[in-house]
């Protein structure tokens, strides 16, 4: 692949993905997308992202309660849904993750919430670059309530759930046309 088939991949070509083939997504390939993921910065490598697959049809079916009527069919449809998360106590893992032993006094108390989002956030874009890398397709949203994921799936409140990813092989034919994207001047700016 070159370069520039690469960055269609990840990119130029990649949509948003709302109906998939009934086909199950491999075990190696999402791990082959963690193996990518897991590279991706974060600050004082706190890694803080937190992942639950739903294979299931009954761990899917737990979702229902929490899904907006918008995206309840195309969820339990999905052959696979991740639930992005964060761990609100990432920091106790930093004296393995970073050189300075320190840093888990960093983001402990109030600091914790904001840098575990942040940065689980940053994680779970990775992600849905990393399976688009290795041939799976996405359609991540935030339509749900977090509450009733977090009580049915983190019920100890450490993991706090950020948004959801359906995964699969897309079926790009049901897409809609491409929406408008903003040009460098409209949304940026260099001072």
């Amino acid at each position: 692949m070159t370069d520039q088939q690469l960055l269609d991949v990840l990119f130029r070509q990649a949509r948003s993905y709302g109906d998939f083939r009934d086909e199950p997504v491999p075990e190696h390939l999402l791990r082959a997308a963690h193996d990518l993921m897991k590279w991706g910065p974060t600050t004082a490598n706190s890694q803080p992202g937190r992942i639950l697959y739903l294979k299931s049809a009954e761990s899917r079916e737990k979702l229902r309660p929490a899904l907006a009527p918008v995206n309840l069919e195309k969820t339990l449809k999905a052959p696979m849904v991740a639930i992005v998360a964060y761990d609100t106590r990432f920091y106790e893992h930093l004296p393995r993750l970073y050189h300075n032993p320190d840093a888990i006094n960093w983001y402990k108390g109030e600091k914790a919430e904001i840098n575990g989002f942040r940065n689980g956030s940053l994680q779970g874009a990775y992600l849905i670059l990393a399976l688009r890398a290795v041939g799976l397709d996405c359609g991540p949203m935030s339509g749900f309530d977090n509450a009733k994921v977090d009580a049915a799936f983190f019920p100890d409140g450490r993991f706090k759930s950020n948004f959801l990813i359906n995964i699969g092989y897309g079926i790009a034919d049901k897409l809609p046309p491409r929406n408008y994207r903003f040009t460098f001047e409209e949304q940026s700016r260099i001072l």
